[in-house]
C-alpha cells in the first residue's frame, strides 16, 4: 500500500466533485489476516461558505480499502485521532461499495443507533467500535453497513448502522452488543432514528428515539 504521499484531512475542496481515492489498494500479502467484509475509510469536512447538505456525498474524501487487519491498522494510522480534531468533521467506516448517506440503497431502509459521548472520549469508544465490527462481534450477517464518528462542537457523536429498521430483533441485538463491546455503563443512552426520518427533516441526530425498542 502507497502511503508516503497521503494526508488524510486535506483542503477541502470548493466545488463538489469525485473525489479519487488517497491510498491505492495492494493486493493481500501472503501472511496478511483476511477479514469477512472489505470496509472503506472515508471522512467529510464541511466546506466554508454556503453549503447545501444534499451535496454531501460529494465532499466526502475516501481514503482507503481494506480487506485485512493488516492494511486496517495501515490506514488508521494516518488518521488524526478523533479527540484530536478540532474541525467539525465526520469520519466513516463502511462496507466497500455502499456510500455513507442515508439514500444509498444498503441504508435508505435501515437506521442508526448513536452514542452521545463527552469531548475527549470518542478516541478509544470509536477504535474499539471498529474492532468489532471488523472482528464479527455483532454475529449478524451482512445487516451492519457501516460506523460514523462524528466531531461537533460540545460533544462527540458516534453511531452504527444497519440495513433494515424494521427488523426489531436484529435491531435489538445490535444494541445490545454495543453496550457488551464497548463496557458502556447500563445507564448510557443509546437513541436510534430510522433514516427515511432523516431524509425528512433532513437531520442526521436530532428527533431520535430513546426508548428502548421492545
Amino acid at each position: 500500500m502507497e502511503t508516503e504521499e497521503v494526508t488524510v484531512f486535506a483542503e477541502t475542496p470548493k466545488v463538489p466533485r469525485n473525489l479519487p481515492m488517497l491510498m491505492s489498494e495492494t493486493p493481500i500479502g501472503l501472511n496478511d489476516h483476511p477479514i469477512q467484509y472489505s470496509y472503506t475509510f472515508s471522512y467529510f469536512v464541511r466546506p466554508s461558505g454556503k453549503f447545501d447538505p444534499e451535496d454531501y456525498a460529494s465532499y466526502v474524501q475516501p481514503v482507503g480499502v481494506m480487506k485485512t487487519v493488516e492494511q486496517f491498522w495501515g490506514i488508521m494510522s494516518h488518521f488524526r485521532r478523533p479527540t484530536d480534531l478540532c474541525d467539525k468533521a465526520d469520519i466513516h467506516f463502511f462496507k466497500t461499495g455502499i456510500k455513507p448517506v442515508w439514500e444509498d440503497p444498503a441504508n435508505c431502509k435501515g437506521g442508526k443507533w448513536i452514542i452521545r459521548l463527552k469531548k475527549g472520549l470518542s478516541s478509544r469508544i470509536w477504535e474499539n467500535l471498529l474492532l468489532a465490527v471488523v472482528g464479527e462481534h455483532f454475529e449478524i450477517g451482512d445487516e451492519l453497513c457501516g460506523a460514523v464518528c462524528s466531531i461537533r462542537n460540545q460533544e462527540d457523536i458516534i453511531s452504527l448502522w444497519n440495513r433494515n429498521a424494521d427488523e426489531t430483533p436484529v435491531t435489538n441485538r445490535i444494541r445490545d452488543t454495543l453496550r457488551k463491546v464497548l463496557n458502556l455503563p447500563q445507564n448510557t443512552v443509546l437513541e436510534y432514528k430510522r433514516h427515511d426520518d432523516c431524509l425528512r427533516d433532513q437531520s442526521s441526530y436530532r428527533h431520535t428515539n430513546k426508548n428502548i425498542l421492545k
